[in-house]
């Protein structure tokens, strides 16, 4: 069985963590650096970095926030927000980054997903997809999830991958900060459509939730906000149910 990966998700506004349900009602749920620490210290396998308010706002991602987070762990970091360009990438990889996580702009300007990757590396392009259920239909959604596309959820998928990227990181808008469990029926007609590595985002609320993801789908990692955010389910704890019922993780 391939070692599945937990990981934390910092969604960053005005510089600190904040976390919402279905991506609303945003609240202050601690200070990156001091989580970012802290997630190394519990063994987390990789830490996202999400800057959601850069692209509404049209700025660069908080490229000295970047730095310092760099700076206390040594697991691999993937940042995103904000990005356009092939410039952009270079400062976050320059700043500590390993890998960058596109949404918007992938939708925006397809080219830069191949170009990224053919400068940078299949391995360290993440391209984020964030989508809905929209009238029993898989919508994709740009803009932190403000704004609707009308693209097909599945079919992005599998177009992202023709592209270049090397990791899919797919959030479900309808379970985000619900705890309601991740959405396995996207996830797995995504499995389905696509090879390369997929992270799923949003509904995750108990240790179970985990287990299901692992056990029903070939999903290999799952990512999580609030829920360690707020102690709910420390990692080594969420790890080691996982490692007594049969998911290999690293421990």
């Amino acid at each position: 069985m391939v070692t599945k990966r937990i990981i934390p998700c910092l969604d960053i506004k005005d510089k600190v963590v904040v976390k919402g349900v279905n991506f609303k009602s945003l609240e202050y749920a601690g200070d990156a650096i001091e989580l970012s620490m802290k997630y190394y210290e519990e063994y987390a396998d990789e830490l996202v970095f999400l800057d959601i308010t850069a692209t509404e706002e049209n700025r660069k991602t908080l490229i000295e926030l970047v730095k310092e987070i760099a700076k206390v762990i040594r697991i691999p970091f993937t940042v995103g927000g904000g990005i356009s360009s092939l410039e952009n990438i270079h400062e976050l990889i320059f700043a500590g980054a390993d890998k960058v996580s596109l949404n918007t702009v992938a939708v925006k300007n397809k080219s830069l997903i191949t170009e990224a990757a053919k400068k940078f590396g299949s391995q360290a392009i993440v391209a984020a997809v964030d989508i809905n259920l929209v009238n029993d239909k898989y919508e994709v959604f740009i803009k932190a999830g403000k704004e609707a596309t009308g693209i097909d959820g599945i079919e992005w998928c599998k177009e992202l991958q023709d592209l270049g990227a090397g990791e899919l990181l797919i959030t479900s808008m309808n379970k985000d900060g619900t705890k309601s469990g991740f959405d396995l029926e996207f996830l797995s007609k995504v499995e389905k459509n696509v090879s390369i590595p997929i992270i799923a985002s949003g509904g995750a609320g108990k240790k179970e939730d985990f287990r299901d993801l692992f056990f029903d789908t070939g999903i290999t990692a799952g990512l999580a906000a609030s829920l360690f955010h707020f102690n709910i389910l420390p990692i080594p704890e969420l790890k080691k149910y996982l490692s007594e019922n049969g998911i290999k993780v690293r421990l």
